[in-house]
Order: C-alpha cells, then structure tokens, then sequence
C-alpha cells in the first residue's frame, strides 16, 4: 500500500515537468494564435473603424455582407479559385509524383528542381508571373504568336476571365511542389510486394493504381487537400500583386477583399466580418474529411 503514494507523486512530478516543457509553445499559441482570433471574432460583431472601438451590433455586419453584390461575387470568385486550383493542384501532384517516383535518369535532380516554386518567396515568384503576364512585354504573348496559337496579344491580367485562369495558374504552380513532395513520400512508402503480387495476377498499371496506390494514398491525399484548401481559400499575396481584385473584382478573394475593406477602407469590423465568414463551412469540411480519413485508416 506504501508504493501507491510514491508512484502518485514520481506520476505528479512528471505531469510537471512536461506540462513545463509544453508551456512555451502553449504560450506562443494564445498570444499568436488564440488572442488574434478572438479578437477577429469580437471586432466582426462591432462597428469598429480605424482609431475607434465601436459598438456591438451584433451579427449585422454579417447580415449586410450577405446582401453585398461585390461580397457575393466574391465568395463565388472564393469558391470557383479554390475548387479549381485544388483539383488541378491534385491531379497534376499525383501525376508529378508518379513520375519522380518512377527509375528515370537524374532522378534526384528532378526531385530537388520540383521544390523551386516551393522555396523561392510568394512576393518574388508572383512579380515573375506579374512581368510574365504584362500585355506589351509578356513573354507568354511572345511564344503563343510565334508558335501561331495567337494572332494578337491576350490580356491576362485586365480580361475578367483570363485574370482568374492566371491566378489559378500562379496558385497551381506555387502549391504543385508541396502535392508532389508529399504524394513521392507516401508512395515510397508504399510496400512493393503488393505490386509484385498484382503483376503476377495479370493487373496491368491502371487497375494497380486505382486497387493499391490510390487506396493506400488515400489518408495522405486527404490531409493533403485539406491543407491546400485552407490555405487556397484565404490565398492573398498571388491576387493582391496580380491584379488586387480586379478587373471589376471579378478576382476577388476573401482575403483581398477583407484587406480592402478594413484596412484600406478603414472598416475593421467589417473587414474582420469577411475574413471570418467561411469559417463555418472551413470547420465542417474539416469534420468530414478527418472523419473519412479514420474510416478509411483500416484496409482489407
């Protein structure tokens, strides 16, 4: 009976001590993390404008964005960019991991040369594409006329419906690395043996994909997208450099147009009212792909 007190204190103590070890990052945590987004949630419930608190309203400042023709062709432009992206993002990563993953000469090179977009910083690989989609001196301009595809020079960047295919484009290339890396690791992981056996069957490569990889990928695959959408929906540097919403905010995300809004325009409430309405519907597409990915962790 003695030793139960004494294993109470050694299970005390060392509760302590690693609760002491977690405290940093915890404070880091709230103080950069938690305070600002309750902050976020208070001011989106106020009228606060630059140099003033404001008064409690409520959900007003949600009710008005409701009925906001620039907010509505916003979260439209939200959705169709992330939806978009995301799907290209996943197709072309798997893709791309399939081939870094296949025995090809100088296959370390390729695999070090597809984290370029990854490593070079948002603001200088954006005004690349900036000068790239400039409509006197564009470079794509110059290869699609004398490769015959154009016979006058398109406007990326002022033209409503290409100004949303180049920030797609520019999004698709910055995030491709990340769906590559990830995917090549998991499919490294994946036991060879499994494909042996399937050949000996007579599967070809098509039914091997579909039967064993994209099964045993699924997990990572979902994290994956879960991750690119979050980060897709509230995208901010590619629109704001590009074409900063426009033209006639036809580029609008959510992000810029929170930024214009409440900085720019000097409506913190609003402005903080816009960048937390998608989060709802971010915290339910989170529940149901976490809840499919532990359905799907077990395989037959």
């Amino acid at each position: 009976m003695g030793a139960i007190p004494g294993f109470k204190a050694a299970w005390h103590r060392h509760n302590a001590s690693g609760y002491a070890f977690i405290l940093p990052a915890l404070l880091v945590i709230l103080c950069l993390v938690a305070y600002p987004f309750v902050m976020a949630i208070y001011l989106s419930l106020t009228d606060a404008w630059v140099g003033s608190e404001g008064n409690f309203i409520g959900f007003q400042n949600y009710s008005d964005l409701v009925q906001n023709d620039i907010f509505q062709q916003t979260l439209k432009n939200s959705l169709l960019f992330t939806f978009f992206s995301v799907t290209a993002k996943t197709v072309l990563g798997m893709a791309l991991a399939l081939l870094l993953n296949a025995k090809i000469r100088f296959q370390r090179i390729f695999r070090g040369a597809i984290l370029l977009p990854w490593v070079i910083p948002d603001t200088m690989s954006t005004l690349g594409w900036l000068w790239m989609f400039d409509p006197t001196f564009s470079v794509l301009n110059w290869v699609l006329t004398h490769a015959g595809l154009i016979q006058t020079n398109v406007s990326w960047l002022s033209n409503p419906y290409w100004a949303m295919f180049s920030i797609i484009t520019v999004n698709v290339w910055r995030g491709l690395p990340f769906f590559a890396i990830t995917l090549l690791a998991g499919l490294v992981s994946v036991p060879q043996e499994l494909y042996k056996a399937a050949h000996i069957d007579g599967a070809g490569a098509m039914r091997c994909f579909f039967r064993i990889t994209l099964p045993l990928l699924k997990p990572l695959l979902l994290i994956v997208i879960l991750f690119s959408t979050i980060s897709t929906i509230s995208d901010f540097n590619i629109v704001y450099i590009l074409t900063r919403g426009g033209p006639m905010n036809m580029t609008h995300l959510l992000a810029t147009l929170s930024f214009q809004m409440g900085l720019s325009g000097g409506r913190l409430g609003l402005g903080a009212a816009v960048s937390l309405f998608m989060f709802p519907v971010l915290c339910i597409v989170v529940y149901f792909q976490l809840k499919t990915i532990r359905g799907g962790a077990t395989y037959d």
